[in-house]
């Protein structure tokens, strides 16, 4: 019997997951190739050291309320290495000076006016509190910007104080650009089933439980979890891009950046929105073009080693409200965040919003230099690097904009059943959406070749 091939193209978790899940499926006697050009695996995630510590510099955690991770590790045998936060709390910087985040919010979209009392005006507290009694108007299914719908009921400080300070975060966006099915998809539900506010519909949205943690990390990084996929799935690494993909009798013709042809009896593709497109022109013409209208942004992290016990506050982090005169668009505290493991104190800063070019074109000095002005800035403290590093990520943040459903929901419909397509334009931008997306993509293209 003839070997399967399988080939992943992209080698971040979404293409790291779909490897492993293929080898679970098709077994031992199948090979499977993957190619990514990086000078490691992992996208997005990347754990370096510093301060002789392992630090996330790209994502740092993962939402433990989904089921996709947790399960993953446990799979793995790696349940023993997931770890909590130590329960300090994140902060936001607006109008000069940090306030505590407001609590019982929905991504940013407050319950309550008494929640967000002290960080916008007394006007914006008495319009919200005005909302439940004016009119509103949805049509159900609609997807407008969640920006949109926030200034319309509760005024414009609230968006640029609690709405967009958490979806910088996310989405390297803000309100304006993020649909609020995207940023807010149970506030959305909420009110395609009726709610008679945005005050109703935030706290239908609430979880029902608030009760233990909301996110996790990986004892020694996300590293940990890279590796124990590599080893899992048995993958052939080929440090190349495919530049082109065409079908071949019964399967794909591969051809990468060094002119070498490849063949495979199906095929998974796991890279940025951008670099999908040119691979389905030719296979799938109207899904390259969806792929080539889903806009997106860059963000660069940069990483600080202090010495311990530089004066810095009990909190998880800061996140930057819009308008602030300050370089970074959030700051974390990672030691105070996940424990202290070393002698030195760890920090990350994140720059780089979407329709900007802060990501691409600012020079690592430049970095560093806007970093400690704006830990001054925030902290009243002026800090000493005892080491730092950047890592860019370019064109990689996609923009869930209004309408965000829609445009993707061809994206996998009219492929050929042997291949397949994951990412974090699909279903969700967090790691445990990535995760279970890639789980699909590999059982869609395992599914046909076992059956031959």
């Amino acid at each position: 019997m003839t070997r399967q091939r399988y080939c992943v193209v992209g080698g971040g978790i979404s293409g790291l997951v779909a490897a492993y899940r293929l080898r679970m499926l098709v077994g031992e006697d199948a090979d499977i190739t993957l190619f990514d050009p990086a000078d490691r695996l992992g996208g997005i995630l990347r754990t370096e050291r510093l301060g002789g510590q392992s630090m996330d510099v790209g994502a740092e955690a993962f939402v433990v309320r989904r089921p996709e991770v947790p399960a993953l590790l446990a799979e793995l045998g790696l349940a023993g290495r997931q770890i909590s936060t130590t329960g300090v709390r994140p902060t936001i910087f607006s109008q000069g000076r940090m306030h505590p985040l407001p609590a019982d919010t929905v991504n940013g979209i407050p319950t309550s006016a008494a929640s967000v009392t002290g960080l916008v005006d007394d006007a914006t507290i008495a319009q919200m509190a005005a909302e439940p009694n004016r009119p509103l108007r949805w049509q159900p299914g609609a997807d407008p910007a969640v920006g949109a719908v926030v200034t319309d009921r509760f005024g414009g400080q609230v968006v640029a104080r609690s709405v967009d300070p958490m979806l910088s975060g996310v989405y390297a966006g803000s309100a304006a650009t993020i649909g609020i099915r995207s940023a807010a998809p149970t506030v959305a539900a909420a009110l395609d089933a009726g709610a008679p506010s945005l005050t109703d519909a935030g706290r239908r949205a609430l979880p029902g439980s608030t009760q233990g943690p909301v996110f996790g990390a990986i004892e020694g990084g996300y590293q940990v979890l890279l590796d124990e996929l590599v080893a899992r799935s048995r993958l052939r690494w080929i440090p190349t891009s495919v530049t082109h993909l065409a079908p071949d009798a019964d399967g794909w013709n591969l051809r990468d950046d060094e002119g070498q042809h490849w063949y495979a009896d199906a095929v998974v593709i796991a890279v940025p929105a951008p670099r999908l497109a040119p691979l389905l022109a030719d296979v799938a013409p109207t899904a390259a073009a969806t792929a080539a209208r889903i806009p997106v942004a860059s963000a660069a992290v940069l990483a600080l080693a202090v010495p311990g016990g530089t004066p810095l506050p009990q909190q998880s982090g800061v996140l930057v409200a819009s308008g602030e005169r300050l370089h970074a668009k959030a700051i974390t505290l990672s030691t105070r965040k996940w424990g202290a493991r070393g002698n030195a104190e760890l920090l990350r800063l994140s720059f780089g919003r979407f329709g900007d070019q802060v990501a691409r074109n600012t020079s690592d000095a430049d970095l560093q230099a806007w970093a400690v002005e704006d830990l001054q800035s925030v902290f009243g403290t002026k800090v000493e690097p005892l080491d730092f590093l950047v890592h860019r990520w370019l064109d990689a943040m996609p923009q869930y904009g209004p309408g965000h459903r829609e445009l993707t929901a061809g994206l996998r419909t009219g492929l050929p059943p042997t291949l397949a397509i994951a990412g974090n334009y699909l279903d969700g931008i967090g790691v445990p959406a990535c995760v279970a997306v890639a789980g699909r993509a590999a059982e869609h293209v395992a599914k046909p070749t076992i059956r031959r």
